[in-house]
């Protein structure tokens, strides 16, 4: 019998109607009470075993190499957490015309989280780009986030977001960071195991942040913020979200286009600087928005989709570009050890 498989000309990932399906599970069937507390203890501890995989997964020795390349790490950071959040406070305008509050306060949020890795590498292998440069900048990216992106949340949404403190800060580090940082110290003995096992431990990743993303929609339903959303609202906040991805897919290009960057390099860049990553988003959002994190991530989930469909188009467009480009200076690219699939399911 013939395994069945998404058909490739389907714009949606299937693991978006997945998403789409568990929050409709918690609209239905929302945790409440001690199934509350059962369900965010299990979401907890799936967190924490999320970046401990990252941790096991990154290659100290590629890092390293990766940091050779230095100037395009630095423009991706410098779209991902300087670039992206200035167009995030810049669309505070917006409110009450366009959107309420609470969804800039997603918005902003969005522009705070750290780049995608895998969905990086993907795109940038499809469009013929420098792949082990966007293997380093999605991994750097994630790692700066863990840290930049709680520091400026406290700072751009201050107390409003549901409980910025200290406190709020510390819990990153501990449920983030730390696994994190174990998942490197331990790499050396469990790293091979990692490897082999990536196809199960990748299903761990999904469903931990399922887990994630029903939690958090359930204290949304229990608490009744969705009355607080209209069509018209959603609709609004969809335009400004494709102006926003519009916005940055042509800056990451042409800047850096303009720094001189090589053709494949500017791929690297564009499609490591534009993104943001729901993996890395969701389990943040939990920690620092609490029984908010629901309104905080919407925004981040409609982005992702569409980053993805947008993204594939672009990617394979790049990928019918002549090989050279005699208007700009290419920089070497900075080695890899690691082999790469040419389509593998962008997420």
């Amino acid at each position: 019998m013939k395994r069945l498989h998404w058909p490739r000309w389907m714009p949606i990932d299937p693991y978006i109607l997945l998403l789409l399906g568990t929050v409709g599970l918690a609209a239905l069937l929302p945790a409440r009470g001690t199934s509350a507390d059962v369900a965010s203890g299990a979401s907890t501890a799936a967190i924490a075993f999320l970046f401990f995989l990252y941790g096991a997964r990154l290659s100290t020795r590629e890092a390293l190499d990766g940091l050779r390349h230095w100037r395009l790490h630095v423009t991706v950071l410098a779209c991902t957490f300087v670039v992206f959040p200035a167009l995030g406070l810049a669309s505070r305008a917006l409110v009450p015309v366009l959107l309420t509050h609470p969804l800039y306060q997603g918005l902003l949020f969005l522009t705070l989280v750290p780049s995608t890795i895998q969905s990086s590498i993907a795109f940038t292998s499809i469009a013929r780009g420098n792949v082990p440069a966007a293997i380093c900048a999605g991994s750097f990216s994630s790692l700066v986030g863990i840290v930049v992106t709680p520091l400026l949340a406290a700072g751009l949404l201050g107390g409003s977001g549901g409980g910025f403190s200290a406190d709020s800060l510390v819990k990153i580090v501990l449920q983030l960071l730390v696994p994190f940082v174990a998942g490197q110290l331990l790499r050396p003995w469990i790293g091979d195991f990692v490897a082999r096992h990536k196809k199960v431990l990748g299903y761990v990743d999904r469903g931990s942040i399922l887990l994630v993303v029903y939690t958090a929609f359930s204290a949304g339903m229990v608490q009744g913020i969705w009355h607080q959303v209209s069509p018209a609202r959603l609709g609004a906040l969809l335009a400004v979200e494709a102006v926003l991805l519009a916005v940055m897919l042509l800056l990451t290009w042409y800047g850096a286009k303009a720094l001189r960057f090589s053709r494949e390099d500017r791929i690297a860049i564009q499609f490591a600087g534009s993104k943001k990553s729901l993996a890395s988003g969701l389990p943040m959002a939990s920690v620092l928005f609490g029984a908010h994190a629901s309104l905080a991530v919407l925004p981040l989930m409609l982005f992702h989709q569409m980053q993805l469909m947008v993204c594939a188009v672009i990617a394979k467009r790049r990928s019918h570009d002549p090989e050279p480009d005699p208007h700009t200076a290419p920089e070497p690219a900075a080695p890899s050890r690691t082999t790469v699939a040419t389509s593998p399911r962008p997420r």
